[in-house]
């Protein structure tokens, strides 16, 4: 997800397990902990450009490597001779926030790497979108809401004989504990956020029956399929199902109350090794970019209408109608230094989310009550 989402679900992580001994340093380790895996995204090479993709939500993001990743967040205060006793609390406390970081990646549909180096699978569990201002917001309006509440409360109070601690005795965990109350709004705040998760997994579950039904009515057997919710919202998911060498895209509206509705889109062929022209095939070398770019994408793979040389990721479009994928690979011409170019569409290409926001509240015309959706042409 996103670097605010993971930094307040971090820093509340962090607080509500640890503040009690660490006080403001928790919500610090918290923060940085739950930045630090997505670093891998720096790594690139010019001679292989699928590297940074394939290497993004890899290592860096599994629960084997997330030891190293605590370790950092925690060295700032590691040496100090005052904060010796509490190298343990703060190694645990960059692991949980750490492991904040893997598993909110791992509920979204990008696909997450966790068990490297026992297994290159990709989880995805498809119940948040990458970008979701509902849960992130409301996170960091707990966590601001705490402050607050936290630094009116301490001004209010009297002051007494032991409010200030001496210097000397900052390494005790006794002198640094805070009523379980102080970090209520935190608490709130990931009360919430885990409802919201548990919404989005029932409203996965309503988008494949809808989806199921779509296909049983268009007389299509579902060999494999995903459903996605669309940006910022748990009510549009984009629907891929596999038939007969076709992927099938459509767009589900499922809201929270009241029947399904779709807006159909198109089926395009599934693009896989056999499906290669005799000159791409003749560009895979050593790096077999197109295997990679497969497993990347989970197998969603068919060529761009209007552009059968770039293979797109079906799973995301920059378009909420046709397949306009956001990204995507091209074999190059023979003699070039790489075996394909990764063309990455989001930078001269926007999604209309004016158009989204009309399916969000119901109010875009092409949807229609499942029944009475004709087969694509």
């Amino acid at each position: 997800m996103d670097t605010l989402s993971h930094a307040v679900l971090g820093a509340a992580v962090a607080q509500v397990a640890f503040g009690r001994r660490l006080g403001w340093r928790a919500a610090t380790v918290g923060v940085v902990a739950a930045e630090l895996p997505d670093l891998d995204f720096l790594i690139h090479s010019a001679a292989d450009p699928l590297l940074n993709v394939e290497l993004h939500r890899h290592f860096t993001h599994s629960f084997a490597f997330s030891p190293v990743i605590a370790l950092v967040a925690a060295l700032p205060w590691w040496f100090r001779a005052e904060h010796c006793a509490q190298r343990p609390t703060l190694f645990l406390c960059g692991l949980a926030a750490c492991w904040s970081h893997i598993l909110l990646d791992a509920c979204t549909s990008y696909g997450t790497q966790f068990l490297v180096p026992f297994t290159q699978h990709r989880f995805g569990w498809d119940l948040i979108s990458i970008i979701d201002p509902v849960f992130t917001f409301a996170l960091l309006a707990g966590l601001v809401t705490n402050a607050l509440v936290n630094r009116s409360r301490k001004a209010n109070e009297p002051p007494t004989a032991d409010s200030a601690p001496p210097v000397s005795h900052l390494a005790s965990s006794q002198s640094l504990r805070a009523p379980a109350a102080t970090y209520l709004w935190v608490w709130a705040a990931l009360g919430f956020g885990t409802a919201y998760m548990a919404l989005g997994a029932v409203q996965k579950s309503r988008a494949h029956a809808a989806q199921a039904d779509l296909a049983r009515a268009r007389g299509h057997r579902i060999e494999r399929s995903e459903a996605m919710p669309t940006l910022g919202n748990q009510f549009v998911w984009r629907s891929l199902y596999q038939c007969e060498g076709r992927i099938h895209s459509d767009r589900l509206r499922v809201p929270w109350f009241g029947a399904p509705t779709v807006r159909a889109s198109e089926s395009l062929p599934q693009v896989t090794d056999r499906d290669l022209t005799p000159t791409e095939t003749a560009r895979i070398t050593r790096h077999n970019s197109f295997a990679r770019f497969t497993h990347f994408a989970d197998g969603w793979t068919a060529r761009a209408p209007g552009d059968p040389t770039l293979i797109g990721d079906m799973r995301y479009s920059l378009s909420t109608k046709a397949f306009d994928p956001i990204w995507g690979i091209r074999f190059t011409a023979p003699g070039a230094n790489t075996e394909v170019d990764w063309v990455n569409r989001s930078r001269d290409r926007s999604l209309s989310l004016a158009e989204l926001w009309t399916e969000i509240i119901g109010a875009h015309p092409e949807y229609r009550s499942l029944p009475t959706v004709p087969l694509p042409n």
